[in-house]
């Protein structure tokens, strides 16, 4: 075999459709179509071919294949009923639905949403490796995304994180702006790479923090503007140990982390087929796979416009409002918060017990030190349009909430390690598999929901849309009633003591509209 043949055999590229099974995306229509003749129509026939969906599948299916060994599909799908095998203490489950590799899945996913996604694992699993790829794919050159990988280091300064100033100028300017800065090249790229970011001096990391967060960097008050980018840090511990303790802030800006899953040695053979042939996969990445700036912006719009259904934005409610309410943190109900106790610096195991039994051993708020933050909450919504994207759906389906939210909150919910849940036996294995203690929280406040009914049965819902058809034309009178009908609400939720997060914001939701309706009523009686 010639090098050219070595080369077209490791550039084999799927089959399009990657996903028969995928319904067709729908068009969105333009009225200037009207006014474009023939050619036009063969243009956006030619894009309709070429579809980004199906180019990041063909993308994901290539790096599967010839790229990075990873023979898993933890991210399980089922078309149908399941297959499942008893492996110990779990099951092993047969896939009936295109399944995938989260090792391989999720760092192009963070490609097409540009946020940032932290890689871990021990050393030589493919971390770096798979980082670099994602720069190729957005057409770098190899070598220039090898020469801009930032290595952390304990040495590592802001200068060598950013750039220095011009010699010349320290010595010869009047004013701070009269400076110029040598900036470092890799801040104007759209992928971005820190390299065992936890071995970084604390100082250079909140330089970093400023760039990851707000998109600039500074020094000698210049400020250089980065385009968007999706950035891949890596780590070799779970915790991010490393030489230095990572900032709170900069751990707070990683919106997703992968797990690097260890080599299958029956896949020996393809190493050796590499080896063999001196390839390196990074170096014969296919053109056909590699995104331009202009398909990059568009891949980010199109994720966007995937539709999160009703039903699934309350299930993702209902879940998120398990964890942050805490009684015994405060007197006034908007206080009575795992922020309000973190803030005091106080822990969930120093409070006194309320006297209620809430049923602890399977308590999901218990389970957890905090609850979720806003960033949370938005990278989980945005993630679970870009795996329904990737899938080829125009809307997000309750699966892909559950498949990716465990590496969105992998390292935003904290676990209580005095929960009772975790003293039982069959559940001490959920104190290292996080992303199964995660999986398994969703399915038991899916399960809640389904049980009390609340998609037929919400009266807060009913509620809340009555108020979003807005206050005009609605009298005091009305306004009264609906005052009442809260008032009523609020005595029957809070008549069976003690309060579960749900219900506790719900009960806030229902304040707030107590609220509205009041200021409203007050703003008609001055009228009138």
């Amino acid at each position: 075999m010639t090098e050219s043949d070595r080369v077209r055999y490791f550039q084999k590229v799927s089959q399009s459709p990657t996903n028969p099974h995928a319904p067709p995306r729908q068009r969105v229509f333009d009225v200037a179509e009207l006014y474009e003749g023939p050619a036009a129509l063969e243009r956006e026939s030619h894009a309709a071919g070429l579809a980004l969906d199906e180019k990041l599948r063909q993308a994901y299916f290539w790096i599967v294949n010839h790229a990075i060994i990873s023979p898993y599909y933890d991210i399980e799908y089922l078309d149908g009923p399941e297959r499942s095998f008893p492996v110990g203490n779990s099951r092993l489950t047969l896939p009936s639905d295109q399944s995938y590799s989260s090792f391989v899945l999720l760092p192009l996913l963070n490609f097409a949403v540009r946020r940032k996604c932290l890689l871990i694992g021990g050393p030589g699993r493919g971390k770096t490796a798979s980082a670099v790829l994602m720069g190729v794919l957005a057409g770098y050159p190899v070598r220039e995304v090898r020469r801009a990988i930032q290595h952390g280091q304990p040495q590592m300064t802001i200068s060598d994180l950013l750039g220095n100033p011009m010699p010349s100028d320290l010595i010869e300017a009047r004013s701070m702006d009269q400076i110029k800065i040598s900036w470092r090249k890799w801040l104007g790229m759209r992928v971005k790479i820190i390299d065992e970011y936890n071995r970084i001096p604390t100082r250079t990391q909140s330089a970093l923090l400023t760039v990851m967060g707000d998109n600039y960097a500074e020094i000698f008050d210049q400020i250089y503007e980065c385009p968007e980018a999706a950035w891949y840090l890596t780590a070799n511990a779970d915790s991010a140990g490393g030489t230095y303790q990572v900032i709170e802030a900069l751990r707070d800006r990683i919106d997703i982390v992968v797990k690097t899953l260890h080599f299958s040695s029956r896949f020996l053979g393809e190493l050796m087929v590499r080896i063999e042939n001196e390839i390196k996969p990074e170096e014969v990445v296919p053109p056909d796979i590699i995104f331009s700036e202009a398909e990059m912006d568009q891949l980010y719009a199109d994720v966007l416009k995937i539709n999160v259904p009703e039903p699934i934005r309350r299930r993702i409610e209902h879940f998120a409002s398990q964890f942050e309410f805490c009684d015994p943190a405060g007197m006034q109900l908007e206080y009575k918060t795992k922020d309000t106790l973190r803030l005091s610096a106080r822990e969930i195991v120093s409070l006194p017990d309320d006297g209620y039994d809430h049923g602890l051993h399977d308590d999901l708020g218990e389970q957890t030190l905090n609850g979720l933050s806003v960033r949370a909450l938005l990278t989980l919504i945005l993630f679970c349009k870009a795996l329904a994207y990737f899938r080829g759906n125009s809307a997000v389906g309750l699966d892909d909430v559950r498949q990716i939210l465990p590496f969105v909150l992998h390292d935003k919910l904290i676990q209580n390690p005095e929960a009772r849940f975790f003293s039982a036996p069959e559940n001490q294995v959920y104190r290292i598999d996080r992303i199964s203690w995660l999986r398994r929280l969703f399915d038991a406040s899916c399960q809640e929901y389904e049980r009390l009914n609340l998609d037929d049965s919400d009266p807060i819902r009913e509620l809340s849309a009555e108020f979003e058809r807005g206050l005009q034309g609605v009298t005091s009178e009305q306004v009264g009633q609906r005052l009442q009908g809260i008032e009523n609400l609020l005595s029957e939720l809070l008549r069976t003591p003690p309060l579960s997060g749900p219900v506790y914001d719900d009960v806030l939701r229902l304040k707030y509209l107590h609220q509205r309706y009041t200021n409203y009523l007050k703003w008609l009686q001055w009228r009138t």
